[in-house]
């Protein structure tokens, strides 16, 4: 594991338990529409599905664009037809704001991702407080007990939750935990390193039934075509769209 993705999440603990004394806010989601169906959103069987990410920065990639407001992104996004939205909301190390994530939702009809360092219940429980439709979970930095913990409370609270992957041991947790749908994550988080190969070599052992989404280093119709062609039905598309929207 890179050096950095270990003070991620030692950071992200520390988060979780100050979370866990200051408690989660009462009755937030009560002013929002019902849960969008993230899953229906991004399989259509006409075409690959783009999930367009707001992120502002990362730590392989330092600063990607000037902070703005998400939500004007957002109805570009829509605007441009995308089929949901992946919403980066860890603020250390990403430029995120959780605090933007309600009204991002307000401002768009599209399903809303959470995607961020999910390592506990209560952050499942927040997520959908602020609004959101889908969460990220990733294999690779839970175990398989707590990753089906976490996929069973996402569905009690009707989220949908992406699991990611990189290798095969990563699907392997992902399929015993009960994935029903799975990212393949194109950037390796022990050297940072990003190869679309990843995705050519997982795709297909991926079991039948489940939603197949590839994410990182994808920047054009041609690798999205090529994607589409080992069984790829979504693409998450963040940096590259980032730099390109104006």
């Amino acid at each position: 594991m890179h050096p950095r993705l270990k003070e991620i999440l030692a950071h992200k603990r520390s988060e979780v338990e100050n979370l866990r004394r200051k408690g989660l806010p009462a009755g937030r989601r009560k002013g929002f529409p019902p849960v969008r169906d993230f899953k229906k959103a991004i399989s259509r069987p006409d075409r690959t599905g783009l999930i367009a990410e707001i992120k502002f920065a990362s730590p392989s990639a330092g600063v990607i664009r000037e902070r703005t407001d998400p939500s004007a992104i957002g109805r570009i996004y829509e605007e441009n037809g995308v089929a949901a939205i992946s919403f980066l909301t860890d603020s250390r190390f990403f430029g995120g704001d959780l605090n933007d994530l309600p009204r991002l939702k307000e401002a768009v009809s599209l399903p809303l991702l959470r995607k961020d360092f999910i390592l506990d219940e209560i952050q499942v429980r927040e997520s959908f407080l602020y609004g959101a439709d889908a969460i990220l979970l990733i294999a690779r930095i839970l175990s398989r007990e707590t990753l089906e913990e976490l996929i069973a409370v996402s569905k009690e609270f009707g989220l949908t939750p992406l699991t990611e992957i990189h290798d095969r041991d990563d699907l392997e947790k992902a399929v015993d935990a009960g994935a029903e749908m799975i990212g393949i994550n194109n950037r390796n988080l022990n050297t940072f390193e990003v190869s679309l190969q990843a995705t050519f070599e997982l795709a297909p052992l991926i079991p039948k039934g489940c939603i197949k989404v590839s994410e990182s280093g994808i920047s054009g119709k041609e690798e999205i075509g090529l994607l589409r062609s080992v069984g790829i039905q979504a693409v998450l598309v963040g940096t590259s769209i980032m730099k390109s929207e104006g």
